[in-house]
């Protein structure tokens, strides 16, 4: 975004200056060439009244005064200047560039400035008559007293000195137009690094409270419209931190709420008279107030940050296997355990990694035939910690594994949670769940990945 601001406005400057400095560096050139032609115009009069004052005297004294005219006018750097006389003598040095027709124009009276071609060496050439009776300086009058023009002065102006500082003036002008450019750039930059810095912010806002930190806060910075956008942004993640909150709240007060019933159910059980009924019935109550506890729990840690929690997959992996090993002792069942012996941390609260363990082991004692095998094998593969759980029964069936993919599907008559409930508590460790065939055993296997902690 900072560069292609950048360019729009270099852009937009280097137009604005090329519109305003071409125009200028012409009338630069054109100023130059009015002064030179000036100069020489003004020269060419002063001469032309010198010389029509001196040949008047008769004499070769006024050509010698008039050569010596030309010597002082004819300097380094200055335009030739040069007198051609009645009788076709020149005096001062040749102008080669001039027609003769432009020269009996003069002759005639005309004055005026003639523009030699390219080949004749181009710039300017200013003619003026000279006027009034003149002397040829051999005793005769030629043109005198017919108030004819018979001298005409020549003043040669060459192209270097037709555009003399012309280039310096270009040359500053450039520069200032670079000056210009450089200090639009340096502006835009200052303002498009503070858009940048305060769309910067916006995201990393939108990030922290998508990745759950509700209490992440944009300050107001940048235009009007961003520091807007950030208050906007700050009214969204109050309005959805106290949606948490009171979603939070109530499934505690709901949990809560239903401690006394299952107490009524419990003290209900214990008064049974049959023994093992009463048995029965008192550990299912108490699985339903295990259950009642987490979710308890899980409401009072719904505001933690992702990833806080963490705890050792390969230890709560080996506990729960130990809980659910003289169950499948009973159904005549071997689980097979294979875990590192040193810790393997994720970041998944344990209770919710307990509540997974289970789910997985009670879907295969549940929905496998007795004498079916079970194999847990922890591993840390692709920054994740693994948690494959594989048995050799039938498998998914004939559908496969996307009978079961969906949340509340299930072919076996129970709710179709639990697989979703182990998938959600993987993807929020940045981790996921895939179901599909055992390669080893032949049965279903389900490999959860949850990411790794720091330690």
């Amino acid at each position: 975004m900072r560069t292609q601001l950048l360019a729009l406005i270099g852009t937009t400057t280097a137009v604005v200056l090329a519109v305003l400095l071409v125009p200028l560096a012409l009338l630069v050139r054109s100023h130059a060439e009015d002064r030179a032609m000036t100069d020489a115009t003004e020269r060419a009069q002063s001469l032309a009244a010198v010389v029509g004052g001196s040949l008047g005297r008769g004499g070769g004294h006024g050509r010698e005064v008039v050569s010596g005219v030309l010597d002082g006018l004819n300097g380094k750097d200055q335009p030739r200047t040069s007198v051609v006389l009645a009788d076709g003598k020149v005096l001062g040095p040749r102008t080669t560039a001039v027609s003769d027709e432009a020269l009996e124009l003069a002759r005639r009276g005309r004055a005026f400035t003639y523009a030699p071609s390219p080949s004749r060496g181009g710039g300017r050439v200013v003619m003026v008559p000279v006027l009034g009776p003149q002397s040829t300086g051999t005793g005769t009058g030629g043109a005198s007293g017919t108030g004819r023009s018979a001298s005409v002065v020549q003043v040669a102006v060459s192209e270097q000195q037709l555009h003399a500082g012309v280039l310096p003036s270009w040359l500053a002008v450039f520069g200032i137009g670079v000056a210009l450019m450089l200090l639009g750039l340096a502006f835009a930059d200052r303002l498009a690094a503070r858009i940048v810095r305060a769309t910067r912010q916006l995201a990393a806002v939108s990030d922290r409270l998508a990745a759950g930190e509700l209490t992440a806060r944009a300050a107001p910075l940048g235009p009007r419209e961003l520091r807007q956008l950030a208050g906007r942004l700050n009214e969204l993640g109050e309005r959805i931190d106290g949606l948490v909150t009171a979603e939070r709240e109530r499934g505690a007060d709901l949990a809560h709420r239903l401690r006394t019933p299952v107490a009524a159910l419990r003290l209900d059980a214990e008064g049974l008279r049959d023994p093992e009924e009463a048995h029965r019935i008192g550990e299912s109550v108490a699985a339903l107030e295990r259950s009642v506890d987490s979710v308890i729990r899980a409401a009072r840690r719904a505001g933690a940050a992702p990833g806080s929690h963490r705890c050792d997959l390969a230890e709560l992996t080996r506990e729960r296997a130990a809980f659910w090993t003289p169950l499948a002792e009973d159904q005549e069942r071997t689980l097979t355990v294979s875990a590192p012996a040193t810790p393997l941390l994720v970041r998944v609260p344990a209770d919710d990694l307990s509540a997974v363990l289970d789910t997985l082991i009670g879907n295969v004692l549940d929905h496998t035939p007795e004498g079916t095998g079970l194999w847990l094998s922890v591993s840390a593969a692709g920054g994740h910690g693994v948690l494959a759980v594989e048995d050799d029964g039938p498998g998914f069936g004939a559908g496969g594994a996307a009978d079961v993919g969906a949340r509340g599907a299930s072919g076996a008559g129970s709710t179709g949670l639990g697989l979703d409930v182990a998938r959600t508590t993987a993807e929020e460790s940045g981790g996921g769940v895939e179901l599909g065939a055992s390669a080893e055993h032949g049965g279903a296997a389900v490999v959860c990945r949850f990411g790794l902690a720091q330690r």
